[in-house]
């Protein structure tokens, strides 16, 4: 059996988790990031991802990560996230209608401006991730 660590993850709205776990693998700026106990000091930024996070039992929970801090000091692992939603707090619904509108939004690129192309491309991102992970 894995050894367990203490992991925290917050976001704006509050704590999403802080408890018990033996891993959490998470998209940083760089590429994907696996940390378990005794993980070396690290301090990264996050990128837009999933994430998965195995539990104490042995069960994994999926989330969308939207940006943020990943921060392992002293055996402690905290998630600082912008956006993170438990795969069961995502309506796929939504998260489809989101993809399409900036779909729409970026077929119009001739008429839009580089800085809105961008919003239209990170909403697209941010639709993807969230579909991606409540489709699985």
């Amino acid at each position: 059996m894995a050894t367990p660590f203490h992991l925290q993850i917050v976001t704006p709205d509050g704590s999403e988790f802080d408890g018990q776990a033996v891993r959490i693998i998470v998209r940083t700026i760089a590429g994907d990031v696996c940390v378990m106990a005794r993980h070396t000091n690290y301090c990264t930024a996050l990128g837009m991802g999933e994430a998965k996070v195995t539990m104490e039992d042995g069960s994994v929970r999926t989330a969308a990560c939207m940006g943020g801090m990943l921060n392992v000091m002293d055996g402690k692992v905290r998630v600082i996230a912008t956006t993170w939603e438990w795969k069961d707090q995502i309506d796929y619904a939504r998260a489809q209608k989101a993809k399409e509108a900036a779909e729409k939004r970026l077929a119009e690129k001739n008429k839009l401006s580089d800085k809105e192309i961008a919003l239209a491309e990170a909403k697209l991102k941010r639709a993807l991730v969230r579909s991606n992970v409540a489709s699985r």
